[in-house]
Formats: structure tokens, sequence, C-alpha cells
């Protein structure tokens, strides 16, 4: 079976121990006199672009967002996109992994996973520049390697979460009234999906994982969003289905097969009950 197209980041060696993975590059560079296109693919580390000059498409896990001014993107590990970038971009590209960055206290942690849950964030002018001159900051660290300048760069990273959530308090549309409990717990579970979708697809499972009540659970996922964890669920399963459909050319037997389902038919009656088309015809219609 053909696994979509998975970008590793490199580094040069003398830079970064193996294991540890840290970029920023300048857009203008990237997409040079004749613009950029990537198509489909995922990356397995964070992914962060952020534009002040901006035009061009970006489409992250089918959701199709316009490349705009003061505009920032926020991918996970995983997270499928494609993307155009005209000639002309500015801004910056910040790509780095769990092992150069892993936020040690509780609250750096849960504002990791709600700046990463945000996908793309319109800024106010002000704001923007205000995080440009952030990652004009870092960018400087970066290249001129002085003593500590790792350091430095983690610490302004802390910085630019703050303030990119500062933005955005309430990353999936997840309900203002939601506490600080209910919400570390919401979004424990997304990252429990994000983990063990093609295998775990009971609610009961996660309720095993988190050690919490199927009610407990609903009323978690309910304050945040408003849908059921079963809701969530099935939403994850379409999604890894779509990512397989869209950017390989796998059969559809095998891409149930890697999502769990022994029995090919029943993954495509469940797959056009929720989607509203079955598998192949999803896959004409929208690649």
């Amino acid at each position: 079976m053909k696994t979509i197209p998975i970008r590793q980041l490199t580094v040069p060696p003398q830079e970064l121990p193996s294991s540890e993975r840290f970029k920023i590059r300048r857009v203008e560079d990237i997409v040079g006199e004749n613009g950029l296109i990537h198509d489909l693919h995922r990356h397995d580390f964070f992914f962060i672009l952020a534009l002040k000059k901006g035009k061009g498409k970006h489409e992250i896990d089918f959701t199709a967002y316009e490349v705009l001014d003061d505009t920032v993107f926020f991918l996970r590990p995983g997270q499928v996109h494609q993307l155009e970038l005209s000639a002309g971009c500015t801004g910056y590209l910040i790509e780095f992994n769990t092992e150069f960055y892993h936020p040690g206290g509780k609250s750096s942690i849960q504002r990791l996973r709600k700046a990463s849950n945000k996908n793309h964030c319109a800024f106010e002018e002000s704001r923007f520049d205000k995080l440009h001159a952030m990652l004009g900051f870092m960018y400087q660290e970066s290249t001129a390697r002085e003593e500590g300048y790792l350091d430095v760069i983690k610490s302004s990273l802390d910085i630019f979460f703050i303030e990119f959530v500062r933005q955005s308090p309430n990353p999936k549309g997840a309900s203002s009234v939601a506490g600080t409990y209910t919400q570390e717990r919401f979004e424990e579970f997304l990252d429990l999906l994000d983990k063990h979708i093609t295998t775990h697809k009971q609610v009961s499972q996660y309720l095993d994982m988190m050690n919490l009540s199927a009610y407990q659970l609903n009323e978690i996922t309910k304050a945040s969003i408003g849908k059921t964890a079963s809701d969530l669920i099935t939403e994850h399963i379409l999604l890894e289905a779509k990512r397989y459909l869209l950017a390989t050319p796998n059969q559809v037997k095998d891409i149930a097969d890697h999502l769990g389902y022994e029995d090919v038919s029943y993954f495509i009656r469940f797959f056009r009950k929720h989607a509203g088309y079955s598998p192949e015809a999803f896959r004409q219609n929208f690649k």
C-alpha cells in the first residue's frame, strides 16, 4: 500500500544533534521569482507559515484557505496539506520537531496544543507585526549562531505561542465557557484520536485511556465544541480516509484495511453515510 508522502525536516548536521531539528527561513527566499507549489503531502514536524505579504492558496486537511497578508498557518505533525504561494510573498517559515521544542510545564504544553489546533489565523496588522518582529529575531539568532542561540530560540518560541494563543484563545471553535480542566481533557482526547484512530474506534476504548465515564467525556466534548465523543471519532475516521483517497492511488480495500476495517463493504457504507459519497465517488469528485 502506498503511503501519503511524508516530508522530513533536515538541517546541516553541524548545526544540531541528529534528533533535534529546527529551521527558520524567509518566505521570499523560498518562493523566489517563480512562486512555490507543493503537492499534497504531510510532515513529521510542526510547520508555521507566517506571511506579512501573502497571495495564493493553502489547503489543510481538505479545508481551503486563501493566502492573505498578516496571516499565520500552523500545522501539526501528520496533517495533510498542499500549498501555492505567488512570487512577492514575504514572511517566515518555521519548522521544528518535538525533540527540539518540548515544553515541560503544564501551561506550556497546553499552550502548544491550543496553538497547533488552530490551523489558520488572520491577524490585525499591529498584532501580526509583533509576531513578525519575534520571528525576525529568531531568524537572526539562527543565522548568527552565537553562544546559547538555541536556548534563545526556544524561549522565543514560548513567547510566540503566548501571543498566538492570545489572538486565538478558542481553537477549533471551543466554547469560551469551557473551563481549564475541560479544555485540557478535550485537547487530550484530540491527541489520543490523532494517535490511535486506526486501531481505536469505540468511545469505550478512550474512556479507559482517560479514566473517564461516557457521561464525563461527552460533557467535555459538548462543552468544548458542541459534539459528542462519538461524533469526533467519526470525523477523525473520515478525515484519515479522505487523506488516503486523495493523496494516494491506493484501492479502497487497502485504505479500509489501513483504517482497521476487515469488511470493505462495511467501510464503504460507513463512508457513504457520513460523507455523502462512496469512497470512489469522493475521490473522483474532489481530486
